[in-house]
């Protein structure tokens, strides 16, 4: 039986991240505020900067996660930029969003707690599976919906999404 109750708060975590192929995503979501002291790096030296992303701990399981919003639309534009979005497509994609925040967005943000981990934790369950309703299997597989499943035509269509055959090269 458990008898230390350890909690952490995680704080400093990096805007971006790298990826295999050098390129950049973001490490939360792209709205994400970078923290205020490293916004003289965000243009200089942009992996150099933290983001205002948090996390909640207890005995090394996370149980919520959460962000402060990006609310300078010039600083929303230069992440966008710098995650290689070009300024016809955050016009497309954000537009509304760049605009709003132009108006004057008040400092927001937000934080999830996952209750299944909770659950996990208080049931003593030694993994999310064995508490949360349509568990995948190690593999990603969906054994009570059958999923991955083939997805008809029509409906990809309907989506306008377009499933391309892996290349060799």
């Amino acid at each position: 039986m458990l008898t230390e109750h350890a909690f952490c708060w995680i704080v400093d975590f990096p805007l971006f991240e790298p990826t295999e192929n050098g390129e950049r995503i973001f490490a939360h979501h792209p709205f994400t505020s970078p923290h205020p002291e490293d916004l003289a790096y965000l243009e200089s030296d942009p992996d150099r900067c933290r983001a205002l992303h948090y996390d909640a701990v207890y005995n090394g399981n996370e149980l919520g996660s959460g962000s402060i919003r990006i609310t300078d639309p010039a600083v929303q534009q230069t992440v966008f930029r710098l995650l290689g979005i070009p300024a016809e497509e955050q016009e497309r994609r954000f537009g509304f969003l760049l605009e709003a925040l132009g108006s004057g967005a008040p400092p927001h943000g937000g934080f999830a707690l996952g209750f299944d981990r909770m659950a996990m934790l208080i049931a003593g369950a030694p993994s999310l599976r064995d508490v949360i309703a349509f568990p995948k299997t190690t593999a990603a597989r969906a054994l009570f919906e059958g999923a991955p499943v083939h997805v008809p035509p029509a409906d990809l269509a309907e989506l306008h999404i377009a499933v391309l055959e892996e290349s060799n090269a």
